[in-house]
């Protein structure tokens, strides 16, 4: 009887201790899960960071509109022309971080040949965000020689022009990344010597 007892207790300290030990191994199973989702979870996290927040993208350098404050055009024989422009242009920064962007040139042209210059100076622009600034031009026909369409163009009444810049910016992200960055920007336009204003400006 004593010996049956015995063995009884046995049996039931051995099968508590195998309960213990299985449940123990379930613990042990359920954490592995959880470190396992948690390594996945981060691995997610830091990728959409690297995809988003770190990737560092080229500002947009954009003529918006100009306005013609003075302007003479002349059919004559040699032609000419002579305007002050006034142009808004943009800078739109994506990037999470802001960027300074150094002194630049945007140079206009007709025909290919330069017709005049717009100073741009340095700037700062804050994260995810578009700089505008207001650049005056003085165009003129002085270095144009030996175009026969300048005359047909003035007495049309219409001058394609463009312009173009290439800017050099520095972005700076959480004061750890620094990085330099450069935007081109060319432009087309018409000049409506009727009505004196520019329309049509596509830039790319």
């Amino acid at each position: 009887m004593a010996e049956q007892s015995y063995q009884q207790r046995k049996t039931e300290m051995e099968s508590a201790a195998e309960v213990s030990k299985e449940l123990k191994r379930k613990k042990r199973m359920k954490l592995l899960v959880y470190a396992l989702a948690f390594a996945i979870f981060q691995t997610i996290v830091i990728l959409v960071f690297s995809l988003t927040v770190m990737r560092i993208k080229n500002p947009k350098f954009r003529v918006q509109s100009i306005t013609v404050e003075d302007l003479t055009a002349a059919a004559t024989n040699p032609p000419s022309f002579n305007m002050k422009l006034n142009a808004q242009v943009a800078v739109k920064n994506t990037n999470f971080g802001h960027f300074k962007f150094q002194n630049t040139i945007i140079s206009f042209d007709y025909g290919g040949v330069g017709v005049g210059e717009a100073f741009v100076g340095k700037r700062r622009s804050k994260a995810r965000s578009t700089k505008k600034m207001n650049v005056t031009v003085e165009l003129n026909s002085n270095n144009i020689v030996n175009n026969s369409s300048l005359q047909s163009d003035i007495e049309s009444g219409f001058l394609a022009l463009s312009c173009y810049s290439k800017l050099i910016e520095k972005v700076q992200l959480m004061k750890l990344i620094k990085k330099k960055k450069s935007s081109e920007m060319k432009c087309d336009m018409v000049l409506n010597l009727v009505t004196k204003a520019v329309q049509d400006i596509k830039c790319q």
